[in-house]
């Protein structure tokens, strides 16, 4: 496989085809093979054009009687004018003869978007699968948001009081979940419409069909994709952790004590338990997209996966393990390079650095880690860390640091001097901004993402990296956003031990009190003060995102109709009273058709 066709994370920095300097500094946007083949094509197409003038027109020629001589069909409008982005330095469409925006924002998506729809008992790690997914979803740049219909609840009935209110012979506790669950309906339609979302999560039990099939009519009215994920475990040893490590210590029981939530938790399961309908792959969901996680990742089973975005998702899940662990991130030992402030390169260590070399074999010899995996880049400073610790480790070039294209080797003042328009770009956009011949940090997000899911698939591991990559694969832990990405702060000679626990990662910064130079350089004073427009994060994880972003359920009303500007055609379903409420999205008298409904009597719940 030649460097320029190799893909992105296989591609090493030699074989990358870069202008010369000389270029840069007049001015000209590099291209890379294919546009430089393309333009070579376009001026031979106009050379020759010009030499041979414009094509002669067709020869008249004699047709039979009653036979009309053909047309030559000409095109209405010609294909838009192509500019290059400089920000990103990609190839973008012009708008009305001018050029695009130099600020391309957010990636732009053609498929319809996408509604996961929770399904299980509670207590089955339906929201840790939610709260991660959304995490890895939006780490990759497909915008995400939970949907968390608890939370819906929550916010209309302040004070729990217990399982009772989840009998199924509770009407007006039925009425309330019903409505709670289409109001939760009606912000995913608004996420997806109005506000940029590609991917909701719907957090529920929805354990019956005529929810299930509540929620296909809302997605075939929508024009939305539903994707079910089904947890299903009858393991009672790891019910019962999930309970005592999640659901205890949920707001329904702030002043309750151990041992009555775990009971009365128990029996809300129950509640569930008599009308739970699994999905079943055989007869009735065999035409639906889902996966059913069985047993906490134990087996799985996979049904009708339509899209990219579905394989994804089913590939993530088959990674992601609940067990125990400690993952340790660092940068390699201060090296030559660092000490003078130049950018990528591949120098070797500072006796700083080898100084760091060994505190860290100290410090790892303290945790005493049980089976220890070691990763490093395939760069000189990396490896030279790794060395000083004895034992195996794992090279992987996919954690090399960015390539900084014509800016290797080069410090910031360097860079703003000979290249001033690229370095005032990098700081307008320092997340989607691609080093002239280089890359971005959403290039190397791309790069690092088996590294991620090889990391979800281990136990113990110590990661021996460089700045920028320590910053995308800390953005993936924390949650933080594309904004926030490139100025994490990953300082030389610092360990952080990342403890993942129920739906977030706990974080310990360890200086191993080695001196080194401070290479983190922060966002520039007029880049803060205007609105952040880079923004793709809409997930919340406790323990690392403030909780003021996240939206607060809007909870109508419960004697008027939550959802009425969704289309009409459900039916309406009664709650609580003698007389059809106007719901929009409920569920009664649907029938399965091509767009997968049918008959249903059950009551969901």
């Amino acid at each position: 496989m030649s460097g320029a066709h190799a893909p992105l994370g296989l591609r090493h920095r030699s074989h990358v085809a870069r202008p010369c300097r000389a270029e840069l500094n007049s001015g000209c946007v590099p291209q890379t093979g294919r546009s430089h083949r393309l333009n070579a094509h376009r001026t031979h197409w106009e050379e020759s054009n010009q030499l041979q003038g414009p094509p002669p027109p067709p020869r008249s020629f004699l047709l039979p009687a009653g036979i009309q001589e053909p047309r030559l069909l000409r095109a209405e409008a010609m294909p838009r004018e192509l500019t290059q982005n400089r920000t990103q330095k990609i190839w973008v469409p012009a708008k009305d003869d001018k050029p695009a925006p130099r600020r391309a924002g957010a990636p732009h998506f053609a498929n319809p978007p996408t509604v996961i729809v929770m399904v299980g008992l509670p207590a089955r790690g339906k929201t840790y699968m939610s709260k991660k997914l959304t995490r890895y979803l939006n780490w990759i740049g497909m915008p995400t948001k939970v949907f968390n219909v608890g939370e819906y609840r929550r916010e209309a009935v302040k004070n729990y009081s217990s399982y009772d209110f989840f009998k199924p012979d509770n009407e007006c506790a039925f009425k309330i979940r019903q409505q709670c669950a289409l109001a939760a309906l009606r912000d995913v339609k608004s996420y997806l419409k109005d506000e940029g979302g590609q991917v909701a999560v719907f957090d529920a039990t929805n354990t019956t069909r005529e929810r299930r099939d509540m929620i296909l009519q809302f997605g075939n009215e929508n024009d939305f994709k539903i994707f079910f994920i089904e947890s299903v475990c009858n393991d009672p040893s790891v019910i019962a952790s999930n309970i005592m490590e999640v659901k205890v210590s949920c707001p329904d029981y702030r002043d309750c004590n151990t041992t009555d939530a775990v009971l009365d938790f128990q029996r809300r399961i129950d509640c569930y338990k008599t009308s739970y309908q699994p999905l079943d792959p055989d007869q009735y969901d065999r035409d639906l997209s889902f996966i059913q996680v069985i047993d906490v990742g134990r087996r799985f089973l996979v049904n009708q996966i339509l899209d990219h975005i579905q394989s994804k998702i089913v590939y993530y899940l088959m990674n992601i393990h609940v067990q125990p662990r400690t993952i340790y991130l660092c940068r390699h030992g201060e090296s030559t390079d660092n000490l003078e402030g130049r950018l990528g390169g591949d120098a070797g260590l500072s006796p700083r650095g080898r100084q760091f070399s060994s505190a860290l074999a100290g410090f790892v010899e303290e945790q005493k880690p049980t089976d220890l995996k070691v990763w490093t880049s395939q760069l000189c400073c990396s490896i030279q860390t790794a060395e000083h610790l004895r034992v195996p480790y794992e090279q992987w070039k996919a954690l090399n640091e960015i390539d900084a294209g014509m800016c290797e080797e080069m410090t910031y003042d360097e860079i703003k001097e000979k290249f001033p328009e690229e370095f005032a770009l990098r700081d307008e956009d320092k997340y989607y901004y691609r080093y002239p011949a280089g890359e971005s940090y959403q290039d190397l997000v791309q790069r690092v993402e088996p590294v991620i899911m090889d990391l979800e698939r281990q136990a113990n591991v110590l990661v021996i990296c460089h700045q920028a990559v320590m910053r995308c694969l800390l953005a993936y832990f924390l949650d933080k956003s594309a904004e926030e990405m490139p100025y994490l702060k990953c300082p030389l000679h610092t360990v952080l031990k990342l403890t993942p626990v129920a739906y977030g990662c706990k974080v310990e910064s360890i200086s191993l009190n080695v001196e080194a130079v401070n290479t983190h350089r922060d966002r520039p004073e007029e880049m803060r003060k205007g609105p952040g427009s880079l923004l793709r994060r809409n997930s919340v994880t406790p323990l690392t995102s403030p909780e003021s972003n996240i939206k607060k359920p809007r909870i109508d009303d419960l004697d008027e109709a939550p959802i009425q500007e969704l289309p009409p055609s459900v039916a309406s379903l009664a709650l609580c009273s003698s007389s059809p409420l106007p719901l929009g999205l409920t569920g009664q008298n649907l029938r399965r058709n091509s767009s997968g409904l049918r008959d249903v009597p059950q009551p969901c719940l």
